[in-house]
């Protein structure tokens, strides 16, 4: 993925300081958005009693109970949304997500899917503080509001949210689910975790009426069971790796995976006997693991009554056989233990270890499955009003002609009633609840939407690789040298324009950015770049010549860039030169040569006012992309110092 080189860690104390003041900075906007919501529904709730009797001036009739399939699915998965939004502000997300995380779950997939992977991954490797801390407010808003909201359309938007967030995670944080990769297995979690929060998003996000009966929790049971089955084939299947042991045993190879991350002392013994376990033992465990997809696919299309012998009836409906709530109840029984036993042995608790972000799938999926028997015996109270039908559509015409037709004191009394309809909906506590959990989805969602534009990187990126610039205030040494053009060019001359310094090896091509880095910060500067120098002077002993330093123009397209000088000499004037600045050069080989990476920027007078080490490695785009913002905006200080 671009963005995230070995010279960035995790754990980069930059990085990590940054992302814990966006977290605290965003968070007291939620507390200033809570605490006005918080306002609002104390004066809206007392306006709501009448000073006689204390009772509310609007008693409206209480609302339909929620179904308890419906409540038992939004409370359970709202709660692992909160969970996945607390471990999103790890530390060391915002570093580690793209390198640890998104990068290897793309590396065995195809090349179109790695490409779809980087060009979504670029947004947290270009912003990765803001990224970070927009993910954990989103998850945990999205939480929080699936828990607020049991009912109506605040419930379903929140469910709506889930799905469209969820699918965001899956294509680009866990490329597809890795399901275009090599070695898919249920196992290991295939096809992504998150796509069963986008099932149960999509479930919520149904009419309360499609929870009214049993036949979606049919559905859910009897799609599952269906789909547990292809996984027991898909895991049987000779020739993929799963029966073998070794480091060719891809279930070996899966469980070794997870014991190599860092984690608790106890549950490095678990996952590492685990993984000794299956080594030795692969055949037997494979064999299980079928069986028991297999037994428990099997278990629940029986349970949820399956389709009957006759496949289909007059009008194209299919025949359900009775549902066996017994077989469903030992099948859920067994699967739970199944999946659990999966949890903790193969998917390694799915949090603890490593940079975890969720509790992978086995969690989700004993949810789902209990969800769908509620769905399958429980049913809304006997003797629920029915929905009235409704008598006219609603059309523009017709509202124009009531309007026409309706005195003024009705229209004001129209306007009172819609207006005490919203202070009702403000004064239920779980709607302020809602409408606060939507906020810190939006703390969330408007940052990272504004970032996602942005074509540069956060120049926080190269104070994490190269350390903070060294504010100086001293004259730069004079060099008397020859520019790429054969013109002599001297620091004097460059009085009056603010000059970008660095040294160069023109032989220099994998590991030496700084060139690009400094035409790109010249784009950046735009019409300010026109009283900006940016100046390279060769650092080799032995590749000096104006036929080296041209062809290096050529390659890297500079000699097309107005503002860029390439400067050499003879090796006495370089020696002085490189020497004045400290920047001292040792040769490994003939074609590779060791140096201190730094840019000086000069002010118009020729007084050094900031030294800024440089990329010291090839880096990728979003590094040199930051080194160049980073560039710009010292170039764009010391100008306004005039």
């Amino acid at each position: 993925m671009p963005g995230m080189t070995s010279d960035v860690q995790t754990n980069d104390p930059v990085l990590e300081m940054a992302f814990r003041a966006v977290l605290l900075h965003q968070g007291a906007i939620i507390a200033a958005i809570v605490l006005a919501l918080l306002l609002a529904y104390g004066l809206l709730r007392r306006r709501r009693i009448t000073p006689a009797s204390g009772a509310r001036a609007d008693a409206q009739p209480a609302p339909a109970p929620e179904a308890s399939a419906r409540r038992f699915l939004r409370v359970s998965f709202g709660i692992l949304w909160v969970i996945d939004g607390i471990l999103q502000a790890q530390p060391e997300m915002a570093a580690g997500l793209p390198s640890q995380v998104a990068a290897p779950g793309a590396a065995a997939s195809p090349g179109w899917v790695q490409a779809v992977v980087n060009a979504g991954g670029s947004v947290w490797s270009y912003h990765p503080v803001e990224a970070a801390a927009a993910a954990a407010w989103i998850q945990l808003g999205l939480g929080v509001w699936l828990l607020a909201a049991p009912r109506g359309w605040s419930s379903r938007l929140a469910a709506l949210g889930t799905v469209g967030w969820g699918l965001v995670v899956w294509i680009f944080g866990e490329a597809f689910g890795a399901i275009f990769a090599p070695g898919l297995s249920w196992m290991d979690g295939a096809p992504g975790a998150v796509t069963l929060y986008i099932a149960a998003g999509a479930l919520l996000a149904l009419p309360s009426r499609a929870w009214s009966g049993a036949r979606l929790g049919r559905l859910l049971l009897a799609g599952t069971g269906a789909f547990w089955l292809a996984m027991a084939v898909l895991q049987a299947w000779p020739g993929r790796g799963y029966w073998q042991r070794g480091e060719t045993g891809t279930l070996t190879s899966m469980i070794s995976d997870m014991a190599g991350l860092s984690q608790p002392p106890w549950q490095a013994r678990i996952i590492n006997g685990a993984a000794l376990f299956s080594d030795y033992n692969a055949f037997t465990v494979n064999l299980i693991a079928v069986l028991g997809l297999a037994l428990a696919g099997g278990g629940l299309l029986a349970g949820a009554g399956m389709p009957g012998p006759r496949a289909l009836v007059p009008g194209g409906w299919r025949s359900w056989g009775p549902p066996r709530p017994r077989v469903l109840r030992r099948t859920l029984i067994g699967a739970t233990a199944f999946c659990l036993v999966v949890w903790v042995f193969v998917q390694d608790f799915g949090i603890p270890g490593g940079l975890g972000t969720d509790p992978n799938s086995m969690v989700p999926w004993v949810i789902l499955l209990w969800a769908g028997r509620r769905a399958m015996t429980d049913h809304l109270p006997a003797g629920e009003p029915a929905r009235p039908a409704r008598q006219h559509r609603f059309s523009l015409p017709d509202l124009a002609e009531r309007l026409r037709a309706a005195p003024a004191g009705a229209l004001r009394a129209a306007s009172r009633a819609t207006a005490s309809a919203g202070a009702r909906a403000l004064s239920s506590g779980r709607a302020v609840t809602a409408a606060g959990a939507f906020g810190v989805v939006m703390v969330g969602v408007v940052p990272l939407a504004l970032v996602t534009g942005s074509a540069q990187a956060d120049p926080l990126i190269a104070r994490a690789i190269a350390g903070q610039a060294i504010a100086e205030n001293r004259p730069a040494p004079e060099f008397h040298l020859i520019s790429q053009a054969g013109q002599p060019v001297s620091l004097a001359s460059l009085h009056g324009t603010v000059t970008l310094l660095t040294f160069l090896d023109p032989r220099c091509v994998a590991d030496c950015p700084a060139a690009t880095e400094l035409k790109e910060a010249g784009t950046l500067l735009g019409p300010a770049g026109r009283q900006v120098r940016l100046v390279a002077i060769a650092a080799s002993q032995l590749h000096y010549s104006l036929a080296d330093i041209q062809a290096f123009d050529h390659a890297d397209a500079l000699d097309a860039v107005p503002n860029w000088l390439f400067l050499t000499g003879s090796a006495a004037q370089l020696q002085q030169a490189r020497g004045s600045y400290k920047i001292f050069v040792s040769h490994m080989t003939p074609a590779s040569s060791v140096m201190a990476d730094m840019v000086f920027v000069i002010d118009k007078a020729g007084r050094i006012r900031l030294e800024i080490r440089d990329n010291p490695g090839p880096g990728t785009v979003s590094t040199r992309s930051s080194f160049a913002t980073l560039l710009s905006g010292a170039a764009r200080q010391v100008l306004s110092l005039g």
